[in-house]
């Protein structure tokens, strides 16, 4: 009898022994990340995901404040809130940081290019897209943790878009950078403004549309309820929504935490693609019970697009980083026979 309380004795604290040596090895990373999405948007319930997923596969050591609908500061100015520390990690696009570099565009929304979800994370997996993109993310204090690709996005409007002749003189929201110059060659009138502003400006007449997001998002951000007309499939933007972190917090944190992260975000892009897929669709069919016309644009229409933001890359690459990532990209689309030779 002695002999088993021993044993149990002996047991026990080797037990505890291991307790309190995983309690001093277990490291806790806190990041305080915000998103311009709603919650109850399609693409916000992803990121939420993401954010009980790395949760949950770090044991708890990675925990996560998350700030929807830009509630901290303006979506543009995310990612310098988090360069600077005021947050830690950016969950928008590089695309709204333009102003700081063009290169940005052909890391947020290269317009014109690649036709679905898969084709443009194969540039930024397979095609050097990652590694390029660092070297422009780390020149501003930030790392790319990874990509989140939804697809085509549609536009929500008041009036008829059914093809390049509705664009003449048509108001509509834009994201700043490359955008607005190709609009601009095709007839429309581009306005910058941030996300959370469509809504209002839609509803006050300022604005006859939006490029605000995918369909089923622009369904749940409820630009519908007021625009009257939407095009299906999307075909002038797909952006990458990015995670991008402090480069300091980055770097400090250990290396099991960044992986997580960065295989989490894998996950969620492929889900995002596929949850996409069956989302707009759905969106589709009860926007036309609803009464709302949605126009498919024809082949031609959508060569002109093309052709138009294709003459644009150039002219928009006017650094050695924006002129690095549209030769890493035009060569990435040659090989994919996206681009003729």
């Amino acid at each position: 009898m002695k002999i088993l309380k021993k044993a149990a004795s002996v047991a026990l604290m080797a037990s505890c022994a291991m307790s309190v040596a995983f309690a001093a090895s277990a490291e806790t990373t806190k990041l305080r990340i915000q998103t311009h999405y709603a919650p109850e948007t399609a693409s916000g319930q992803l990121l939420t995901e993401y954010v009980e997923n790395i949760q949950e596969m770090s044991n708890g050591e990675i925990e996560v404040e998350m700030f929807y609908s830009s509630s901290v500061v303006k979506s543009v100015e995310t990612f310098d809130a988090a360069a600077t520390g005021i947050l830690d990690c950016d969950a928008t696009g590089g695309a709204y940081q333009t102003g700081k570099n063009p290169a940005f565009q052909f890391v947020g929304d290269i317009m014109g290019g690649y036709a679905t979800p898969v084709q443009q994370l194969s540039w930024l997996y397979y095609g050097g897209g990652r590694e390029a993109a660092n070297e422009l993310y780390n020149k501003y204090d930030m790392q790319l943790v990874g990509w989140i690709v939804y697809g085509q996005e549609s536009f929500a409007s008041t009036r008829p878009i059914a093809g390049i002749s509705d664009l003449k003189d048509w108001k509509f929201r834009s994201p700043p950078g490359m955008e607005t110059k190709i609009f601009e060659k095709l007839g429309a009138k581009p306005i910058v403004m941030d996300f959370t502003e469509i809504f209002t400006a839609l509803e006050t007449g300022i604005i006859d549309g939006a490029d605000a997001s995918g369909i089923a998002n622009n369904v749940g951000l409820g630009l519908y309820d007021i625009a009257e007309y939407a095009n299906y499939p999307g075909f002038h933007s797909m952006p990458s929504d990015h995670v991008a972190c402090n480069k300091e917090v980055w770097d400090a944190m250990p290396a099991h935490h960044r992986k997580i992260m960065e295989i989490a975000i894998g996950d969620i892009a492929l889900k995002s693609a596929l949850a996409f897929e069956k989302k707009n669709a759905e969106a589709v069919a009860s926007l036309t019970k609803k009464g709302i016309t949605i126009s498919e644009w024809s082949a031609e229409d959508l060569q002109t697009f093309r052709t138009a933001a294709q003459e644009t890359w150039p002219e928009f690459a006017t650094t050695p980083e924006a002129k690095a990532l549209v030769a890493s990209h035009i060569d990435y689309l040659k090989q994919l026979g996206l681009v003729k030779e």
